[in-house]
């Protein structure tokens, strides 16, 4: 059962490898860059495991100590993370003990592939996720670690290397624009940026920029249900 679902589950995942050990490297030479020990990125990937996070967390070591600070960005860096919970909750039912793992690492790319793909009749659902789970958390963790290393023996200038991640995010926009229609959820995410970086500055725009993000989009959740109904 488990060997069957291990090969149903690794064809959907070797695409996000190859994306997971780039930005992964990337991640763990910033690391490395900072002053860092391999330790660092190998413990934050495997315990944190959440990519964006992560390289903020980079900073916020680095910055003075403010528990609120930290706990309310990785909140809202992290908020999206909500609606994927609640979407799963039917899928994860009668899972077991996994169901704790899937919880804890749920990423964007497991999401995708577990809401969307029906896995061969033969073989067992829950472990089917688990493994897109594990698979991808493995080449995350496998693509940070192996980037800290590299760091000790590869020297260059890493000077906007942590810029990776915020390509990634522009990236998904695009993609994201092209593919849907409706550009009222993208354009009130820039609006909301836009007003916060003017009022806060760059260093502190973030929590209050994804607060109003998630605000304005409560307050136009009825106007859109209405339009979907029509």
């Amino acid at each position: 059962m488990k060997r069957k679902a291990l090969k149903a589950a690794l064809p959907y995942t070797l695409p996000i490898c190859v994306g997971f050990l780039f930005l992964g490297i990337s991640y763990g030479f910033l690391m490395r860059s900072k002053g860092f020990s391999f330790v660092y990125p190998l413990c934050m990937s495997l315990f944190i495991f959440a990519g964006s996070m992560e390289f903020v967390t980079v900073e916020l070591l680095l910055s003075a100590f403010n528990p609120l600070h930290a706990f309310l960005l990785a909140l809202m860096v992290n908020a999206r993370h909500l609606f994927y919970g609640l979407s799963m909750l039917q899928k994860y039912r009668r899972t077991g003990w996994k169901k704790f793992y899937l919880i804890f690492g749920m990423c964007d790319e497991s999401f995708s592939i577990n809401c969307t793909v029906t896995p061969p009749p033969d073989v067992d659902r829950g472990w089917f996720m688990f493994f897109v789970t594990l698979l991808n958390h493995i080449y995350w963790v496998t693509g940070a670690t192996l980037g800290a290393l590299l760091g000790y023996v590869i020297h260059f200038d890493t000077t906007g290397i942590e810029f990776v991640m915020t390509a990634l995010f522009v990236v998904m926009f695009i993609n994201q624009w092209e593919e849907s229609k409706d550009h009222r959820p993208a354009l009130a995410g820039l609006g909301c940026s836009l007003v916060c970086l003017l009022i806060f500055g760059s260093s502190s725009f973030i929590v209050p920029a994804m607060a109003l993000i998630v605000l304005s989009f409560l307050l136009g959740r009825r106007s859109l249900e209405r339009e979907v109904d029509q």
